[in-house]
């Protein structure tokens, strides 16, 4: 790595900077002739020929930082969103209600990995007496499932809390493009009442419920869904039963992810 005790190369919007320190003082140092620079483009080009590893190397350091500070940020979202995330009543609560960790989901009716997902989900709630679940709605997949979003946190203020869950199953388990209209045959079957289903879609309620939990997303930058929130740990993706049965037990024996 000796060439970084001289030459330092930056990567800025896909273009190498150069920039040198010869030991020089500052005061004393005089800007590169072109052909200096030129002569300077030369080696790092020459380098770099010889030796890809070390950009790679530079290239993946610079995606670990990233990552790095990405954390950092989204564990002093998580703090600051707390009780947004956990006892918002724009939720749809499953499991024990007064269970001892939540476990928070971010989905979208029309994710098919949310659909993978879901068993993961139920299979956690069936096994674990103890385990509190928060369902939001995170319509990021389009039109569609912004219609479906609208229609069922509209069936929430009419569906008891103990039949939301099965309403979120039955609609996430419909095959095909879930829209509105679908949302609304399904809600029909639990005994919503249409008309009233399509005023209140479109009422204050639900465009609060939608504001918060895409202002969530954004705040704990989830890209995509299913993205699952166990207390201070962001699981992106269907990762599986295990590793969020890991992550629970981690927060039950000392308070936090990866004891």
């Amino acid at each position: 790595m000796k060439l970084f005790r001289s030459v330092s190369v930056f990567a800025l919007a896909g273009g190498l900077v150069l920039g040198a320190a010869v030991g020089a003082r500052a005061e004393d140092a005089a800007p590169f002739t072109d052909a200096q620079r030129k002569a300077i483009e030369g080696i790092v080009k020459d380098y770099l020929v010889k030796n890809p590893d070390v950009l790679q190397e530079a290239i993946a350091e610079g995606e670990r930082r990233a990552q790095e500070t990405q954390k950092l940020a989204q564990a002093a979202a998580l703090k600051e969103s707390r009780e947004a995330l956990t006892n918002s009543p724009h939720g749809i609560v499953a499991g024990n209600p007064n269970g001892d960790v939540t476990v928070v989901e971010f989905f979208d009716y029309n994710c098919g990995y949310c659909r993978k997902a879901f068993t993961d989900v139920q299979t956690l709630i069936k096994s674990d007496p103890k385990l509190r679940v928060v369902l939001k709605d995170f319509p990021v997949l389009g039109a569609e499932s912004l219609e479906a979003s609208r229609i069922a946190l509209a069936a929430k203020l009419q569906l008891k809390p103990e039949k939301m869950f099965d309403f979120h199953a039955k609609l996430l388990e419909t095959k095909g493009r879930i829209n509105g209209e679908r949302a609304i045959a399904v809600a029909k079957e639990f005994g919503a009442d249409v008309e009233r289903l399509k005023k209140d879609a479109q009422g204050p309620e639900v465009k609060a419920a939608l504001t918060e939990n895409v202002g969530l997303g954004d705040k704990l930058s989830l890209s995509g869904t299913p993205a699952f929130v166990i207390g201070d740990e962001i699981l992106p993706g269907a990762v599986g039963v295990e590793p969020m049965r890991k992550t629970i037990s981690d927060i039950r024996q000392c308070g936090h992810a990866s004891c």
